[in-house]
């Protein structure tokens, strides 16, 4: 079964040719690609500045050890025009994070951007800020997100009002991309796709459940499963007490 890139339901809010601000939250056991891929594009929109941002300005690592260095805390940021949330199993142990949830309610609240990328879309559900949106995520956790109120595109990238998602990691490549469409124009997205030389064709066609050899999805789902049955549980509870 083909997953349609880019499934929209309403337009983005619309943003003058003003300098733009991208805020871009880092943590511990994040997927690095979920901020990486995003990062890569979005730094090269026109007339745009890109903060990264921890709960401290100290160094993190990603899921694969890789150390990454925050330039401000949560506590020190203004408002951004652009907010990404990317995902990773180290979005688990902010899901109760009020300072992040806060951070996340009220940037959506003020009807700022919100982008999310992965499994920072769980994040973004617990903050309570996907009731009624269109949202996408990786493949294994789609099925949480009516838990969150959150209404299921199957996409590799879905924009809802102020709310943009990606699914899958890599997929944040693309959502960046259709970000800056929206923000600075076709032409501007086009050739930073041409810059980076984003023309994938894959060797192997093993990128979803329904192309991936069986005994491929059966060992991921192995490996994954403490972490699912974790992610799954905690939709459970949010959804049976109704709040963030």
């Amino acid at each position: 079964m083909s997953v349609p890139l880019f499934v929209s339901e309403r337009s983005t809010p619309e943003l003058t040719a003003r300098r733009l601000s991208v805020g871009c939250l880092i943590f511990e056991q994040m997927d690095q690609i979920d901020f990486t891929g995003p990062f890569e594009v979005l730094s090269r929109m026109p007339d745009t500045t890109v903060h990264i941002l921890g709960k401290q300005v100290s160094p993190v690592r990603d899921v694969q050890g890789l150390p990454f260095s925050p330039e401000m805390s949560i506590a020190e940021t203004e408002p951004f025009d652009v907010l990404l949330i990317p995902g990773g199993y180290g979005q688990q142990a902010l899901m109760h994070d009020e300072e992040v949830l806060g951070l996340i309610r009220k940037h959506v609240e003020s009807e700022r951007l919100l982008f999310s990328v992965c499994t920072g879309a769980l994040l973004c559900g617990a903050a309570g800020v996907l009731m009624g949106r269109k949202v996408t995520t990786h493949w294994s956790t789609r099925h949480l997100m009516t838990y969150y109120g959150a209404v299921l595109a199957d996409a590799r990238v879905a924009v809802d009002g102020n709310v943009i998602s990606a699914a899958g990691v890599t997929a944040g490549l693309d959502a960046a991309l259709v970000l800056v469409s929206l923000l600075r124009g076709d032409a501007a997205a086009q050739e930073i796709q041409l810059a980076i030389e984003y023309a994938p064709k894959p060797v192997f066609d093993s990128g979803t459940p329904e192309s991936a050899p069986a005994e491929v999805l059966r060992s991921f789902q192995k490996r994954y499963e403490p972490i699912g049955t974790a992610r799954e549980a905690e939709a459970i509870r949010y959804a049976a007490n109704g709040t963030p």
